[in-house]
């Protein structure tokens, strides 16, 4: 039996019978629907969040208090003085600036309208190692840290709430933990990022903060360091200077350090790992669904070959071998698993289409992304379902007797 014949009696065979091979298709289309949309908004998570990350800068260092030995006791706090020593060229030439911060979480209103957000004390070096733009007003300067200023740039997420509105707003005064201070600019917006929504924070200058919003237990305290590298290349050189200063100042031997060098490669592979994690565990749900739809596959193939053992009698009585019936069952099945397959692909794009414009309206920088190799595998995937659970009714379906069979009632 040829393979064409083969399959053109597995079309007539299945179209004889609509609605039980409709329902067994479905078992099939619902797990390889489940498994594309699965892999696509794993895959999607992963690229929003590497994304919003790289977006960032490959350059950038996070430099905070306290080492990876939570047993050290009595750690110093990070200071002005750590982030002027590591400005020096000759003691680290791979860094271009550094950007020391004061953070904490205040209460800012404006008329009726209050919320929590996170209030950052910064100097002017901030803007170009987070490569910070506005939309409107102007950028923290030399000048408003020396004269302790009221001026607050605000995140589009805080205007949103506090304005109902991302533009003119530049002038308009608003409280945080009740003290006065004027919008000086409007930051564009960034979406989410490594440590949360970087559209909800408020900027304002670290000497102001310092003085009147963050208090810390020591003047020249602060709560994190950001460090640029020359390059992307330079972060490892980078990062071993960094340690090199701050063990010099800290007086700390190796293997003991009090702080926490850490990069963006470094989030980078930690974030990666959890979503590939989450994509394998959301994939091998899903395939559980094209398990169950392989059984029903076998199922129905069972049922076909004792509802047919007459005439499989009567083909072997006429000449066909045991091969031809095997191959004859063998497509039926494999048809229905393809042919499930297709569809579910379909559909499949379909729910991945519909969370990401679900998504988009909600705001949500998220598109699930449907890749080719995932589209291979399903396909390859629900064929071999098809074979593997088609064997045995095709065996035993070849294997009955001509003269058993035909007795059959």
């Amino acid at each position: 039996m040829s393979l064409t014949q083969a399959l053109l009696e597995a079309l007539e065979s299945l179209s004889g019978n609509k609605l039980r091979s409709g329902l067994t298709v479905l078992g099939i289309v619902i797990g390889v629907a489940a498994v594309i949309a699965m892999l696509a908004v794993g895959r999607g998570a992963e690229a929003s969040i590497t994304g919003s990350i790289s977006g960032i800068g490959t350059n950038l260092l996070f430099v905070f208090r306290g080492g990876q030995d939570r047993s050290i006791r009595n750690t110093r706090p990070i200071t002005l003085g750590d982030a002027e020593a590591l400005t020096d060229p000759f003691a680290a030439p791979s860094i271009v600036a550094v950007a020391p911060i004061l953070q904490a979480n205040r209460e800012v209103s404006y008329g009726g309208n209050r919320m929590m957000v996170e209030v950052d004390g910064i100097t002017p070096d901030y803007f170009d190692v987070r490569n910070y733009s506005l939309t409107e007003g102007e950028f923290i300067t030399q000048e408003h840290l020396l004269g302790r200023a009221s001026v607050a740039l605000i995140g589009p997420g805080v205007a949103d709430t506090l304005f109902d509105r991302r533009d003119g707003i530049v002038g308009e005064t608003i409280r945080i933990e009740g003290q006065p201070f004027r919008i000086l600019g409007a930051l564009a917006s960034k979406g989410g990022g490594a440590f949360g929504s970087e559209d909800n924070v408020i900027l304002v200058p670290f000497t102001t903060a310092q003085a009147r919003l963050i208090r810390r237990s020591t003047r020249d305290q602060v709560d994190l360091l950001l460090v640029q590298a020359v390059s992307g290349d330079a972060v490892p050189a980078a990062s071993e200077e960094i340690a090199q200063v701050l063990r010099q100042r800290h007086r700390t031997p190796v293997g003991a350090d009090d702080f926490t060098v850490f990069t963006q490669q470094d989030l980078l592979t930690t974030f990666q790992s959890i979503t590939g994690i989450l994509t394998i565990f959301l994939g091998g749900i899903a395939g559980i669904s094209l398990l169950v739809g392989g059984i029903g596959i076998m199922n129905i193939m069972l049922v076909s070959v004792t509802e047919r053992t007459r005439e499989i009698g009567l083909r072997k009585a006429l000449g066909a071998r045991k091969r031809d019936i095997l191959i004859q069952f063998l497509t039926e099945s494999s048809l229905l698993s393809l042919i499930g397959g297709i569809i579910g692909i379909l559909f499949g794009w379909l729910i991945s289409f519909a969370v990401g414009r679900i998504a988009a309206a909600s705001g949500t920088a998220f598109t699930p992304i449907v890749g080719a190799d995932a589209i291979a595998l399903a396909t390859i995937f629900s064929a071999a379902v098809g074979l593997f659970f088609g064997i045995y009714p095709a065996n035993r379906a070849a294997s009955l007797e001509p003269v058993e069979a035909l007795r059959y009632e």
